[in-house]
């Protein structure tokens, strides 16, 4: 995304939302886009926090300035606002204090439309400040164009996500006539729009789909699937072969001339050996670390936890030294080569429009910035591979989710890259479902451990 400077900061939050627009990079590799920081829409008024262009969509960001940061916001679009359960309150009758931006955001989206391609949604984004750690907004306000964050950029990623995009981008001229009407002095070149992700036709958009893409079964390789990671071979055959190597003592008191056949002695002791090492698996399994991975993967009681309006219930998390023997295809032929620092994975569970979503989140740790720009190229390339999915692994879902069109979603954050897939649990998925991309969107800010 690129970011166009204008007018001063029309709010004190808009400094976040500056730097958090700043954070994507230039480049489609995130969202995309020309973000037009200060651009005053409507003449005679007051500029606006940015007007975002994105390919697929048209964002009006408007700052809020709260009296003090808060650890929880309630904040339904109508109705009355609390910090941290302490009702907002202001001079006269206002009890909300996003009324005027709300409606700043309608005056502006009216003025846009006319110029708006007409495939575009227009939405809209209330930026809160000071700090909000967590925003809480009613589902019927989710399921509409309006979201109130705090911005940073996982949050706007996820809010970009969680709103419907248009079926396919707008073309570079289209972009261009726009973003000339907001900033007749920005002079951004067709190449340079195409590389923020507008496309000059409709039917090349409609291929690339960046950055959905599908998880095709094929790529997935054999060889996990038969090492169970739980449980591994080792564990069955190691407490074996030391009580049998006294077996031969159970036989050896037992005179030649004694009218005992040696093949029931034999099996009797084969018997013993069994029995015995049931009994020995069932009591030192509890102290074998590797047995003993379960418990991380599995609560008694789950706390749910909320990012940008959606809620998730862990099914599984843990963590490993290594990256390689858990991904497939292109990505672990790459892990095999560079390695990794360390690797997160977390499985949960979210019920998005009423529907049940299973959501698998990796993030991978290495040694460099550079090493995981290129994994994360890599990852977001389609028909690449991926990171299993842990509670897949260890048989926590309750029903299989549909992986075969999960939708997709990745971002990065120095040495760092987070890898997410959404897919229902009730039926067939799609990588540009609406509901599975809000879902994802979301996941990338949440918490695994």
């Amino acid at each position: 995304m690129r970011l166009i400077r204008l007018e001063p900061q029309p709010s004190r939050v808009a400094e976040d939302v500056r730097a958090a627009l700043a954070a994507l990079g230039r480049g489609d590799e995130f969202a995309g886009g020309v973000a037009l920081a200060g651009a005053r829409p409507l003449p005679g008024r007051p500029p606006v926090e940015a007007v975002v262009v994105l390919p697929k969509l048209v964002l009006v960001v408007i700052g809020v300035d709260l009296p003090d940061p808060a650890i929880r916001l309630e904040a339904p679009l109508t109705g009355q606002w609390k910090a941290d359960g302490w009702p907002l309150v202001a001079d006269g009758t206002t009890v909300n204090p996003a009324t005027e931006a709300l409606a700043l955001a309608e005056a502006v989206t009216e003025r846009l439309r006319p110029d708006v391609p007409e495939h575009l949604p227009i939405a809209t984004v209330i930026a809160v400040g000071p700090f909000v750690e967590e925003i809480e907004q009613p589902p019927a306000d989710l399921a509409g164009h309006v979201r109130v964050l705090f911005p940073t950029q996982n949050n706007l990623l996820a809010a970009i996500a969680s709103l419907t995009p248009a079926p396919w981008p707008c073309s570079p001229a289209q972009a261009h006539a726009l973003i000339g009407m907001l900033a007749p002095d920005a002079h951004l070149t067709g190449d340079l729009l195409a590389a923020e992700g507008f496309t000059a036709t409709e039917e090349s958009a409609t291929v690339k789909l960046p950055p959905v893409k599908p998880r095709p079964r094929r790529h997935r390789p054999a060889t996990p699937v038969t090492v169970p990671p739980i449980v591994p071979p080792a564990e069955m055959t190691m407490p074996v072969p030391r009580i049998s190597a006294a077996a031969p003592a159970l036989a050896a008191p037992v005179p030649a001339s004694t009218s005992i056949p040696w093949r029931p002695v034999t099996a009797i002791a084969v018997v013993f050996v069994l029995i015995v090492a049931v009994v020995v698996l069932s009591v030192g399994g509890g102290d074998d670390e590797s047995v003993s991975a379960p418990p991380t993967t599995t609560a008694a009681t789950p706390v749910p936890q909320a990012v940008a309006g959606v809620q998730f219930t862990k099914r599984a998390s843990g963590s490993e030294r290594t990256c390689a023997a858990r991904a497939y295809g292109d990505l672990q032929a790459q892990l095999q080569v560079t390695g990794c620092a360390g690797m997160e994975r977390g499985s949960f569970e979210a019920t998005v429009d009423g529907r049940p979503v299973a959501v698998s989140v990796a993030v991978l740790t290495f040694a460099s910035d550079e090493q995981a720009t290129a994994f994360k190229q890599l990852a977001d390339t389609p028909g690449s591979g991926g990171i299993s999915d842990l509670a897949t692994e260890t048989h926590q879902w309750p029903r299989e989710p549909d992986v075969d069109g999960a939708a997709y979603q990745s971002a990065i954050s120095g040495a760092a890259v987070r890898l997410v897939l959404a897919a229902h649990l009730d039926g067939p998925s799609a990588p540009d479902d609406p509901t599975l991309l809000r879902a994802a969107g979301a996941a990338l800010g949440v918490r695994i451990s």
